[in-house]
């Protein structure tokens, strides 16, 4: 009988590469209706494979999420693969139709390849080719192909609330291949400088908020928090401001630049591990703007924390590094690739959310984070390689015949 990885090295090739690439012919913008068509034809494929599917409504039925069960024949493990489908816009700079589907000899390319259809189509072929092949597995895989990831995970919400529940997960998010166990938690700040504003001709008697801007701004981008509980969790730990408007007065008149300006709004965003909590980053930030103020009599400085409505803020997420399911990721990628997997809070993933945070706290599942694209993730020419999406599919398979036990 053909053991699991003799399976995993006969893949299909160019069958996988050409569902990749109708998957991305899809313009599945987020919350347009390209995103309810590409869910429909996920649903399409899956019936087709056999497997039970159907379409699940989200946030009152104007978007879907697609979901397939393959039934295993019992007794093993049951795993669950998590990935959205919705992308982000296109960008300025591309040389490249973004949803022509494009693959040459190198990449995959198209808008949202990388986060995440390369990671959704991996798990999708993984399953086909052991169907294909006449192979069955002794536990469940469930396939939860989500919109709303961008909107803090949506539709991953509504599949934990609709009770579907695995043993084990592997959440597809670009890591390039690399076995995440741990990634931050995201919020967001305003922060507000009020200075003291003079003419130009006598400026030296003003306080001037731009000025104090441009020189708080970097000691922000340099913070961690002081509660992480491991050096592993700083090293996910970070701050950057990203907007800056500052002017004359709280309405930021720009009619008048001889003036002083004398207010500044900054937002940013921070990022805190497991364990850590956003009362105690902003505290962090309330110190940094009181020493602050120190340093520039006469400025006011205040933090507050934005909460958008509508938009669930994506917890932190974290697994073992001895758990069942990294254990078997870590194993398949050294049998196809022969060398051991980078593992653990690697960076620039761990600053990443993902649906992970919803399915560890909410779903109260153990998994991992582990999928094909990252290197060129949301940039002009997205792409993947083409070795690393072949690749995944094979760790992937490799994964569900370990967890879910592969029937001789």
């Amino acid at each position: 009988m053909t053991s699991a990885i003799e399976l995993a090295r006969s893949i299909d090739e160019a069958a996988c590469l050409d569902i990749v690439a109708e998957m991305v012919r899809h313009k599945s913008y987020s919350e347009t209706p390209g995103e309810r068509q590409l869910a429909e034809r996920m649903v399409e494929i899956m019936q087709g494979m056999g497997l039970e599917a159907w379409l699940q409504p989200v946030e009152g039925g104007d978007r879907l999420n697609a979901i397939g069960i393959w039934r295993g024949t019992g007794g093993g493990k049951s795993l669950l693969f998590n990935g959205h489908l919705d992308t982000n816009p296109v960008s300025e700079g591309w040389t490249v139709d973004p949803w022509g589907g494009l693959v040459d000899a190198d990449f995959i390319y198209g808008i949202g390849v990388s986060n995440m259809k390369a990671g959704d189509a991996a798990s999708l072929c993984a399953v086909k080719t052991l169907i294909d092949a006449g192979r069955r597995l002794k536990g469940d895989v469930i396939l939860t192909y989500v919109v709303g990831e961008l909107q803090g995970g949506v539709g991953t919400l509504e599949v934990i609330r609709s009770g579907i529940r695995a043993d084990y997960f592997i959440n597809s998010e670009p890591t390039d291949l690399q076995a995440l166990t741990m990634h931050a938690a995201a919020f967001t700040f305003i922060i507000e400088l009020e200075g003291i504003t003079r003419h130009l001709s006598k400026r030296e008697e003003a306080v001037d908020a731009i000025m104090a801007a441009c020189e708080l701004i970097p000691e922000l981008n340099a913070m961690t928090f002081s509660d992480a509980p491991t050096e592993e969790h700083r090293s996910i730990n970070r701050v950057h401001v990203g907007v800056m408007h500052g002017a004359l007065g709280r309405d930021l008149h720009e009619w008048r630049p001889p003036q002083v300006a004398d207010f500044v709004r900054l937002k940013g965003s921070g990022r805190y591990g497991p364990g850590q909590t956003e009362q105690n980053a902003l505290a962090d930030l309330r110190r940094v703007l009181d020493g602050f103020e120190a340093r520039w009599p006469g400025l006011r400085a205040r933090v507050i924390p934005e909460h958008l409505e509508g938009r669930p803020l994506m917890p932190a997420f974290e697994v073992a590094k001895d758990s069942p399911v990294v254990r078997a990721v870590n194993d398949a990628y050294q049998a196809v690739r022969g060398t051991p997997q980078p593992t653990g809070a690697i960076t620039p993933p761990g600053y990443y959310g993902t649906d992970a945070g919803n399915l560890w706290v909410l779903g109260g599942m153990e998994g991992i984070v582990c999928g094909p694209g990252g290197r060129y993730n949301t940039m002009p020419d997205e792409r993947v390689d083409v070795p690393d999406y072949l690749d995944m599919i094979r760790i992937y398979l490799l994964a569900m015949a370990d967890i879910c036990e592969l029937e001789p």
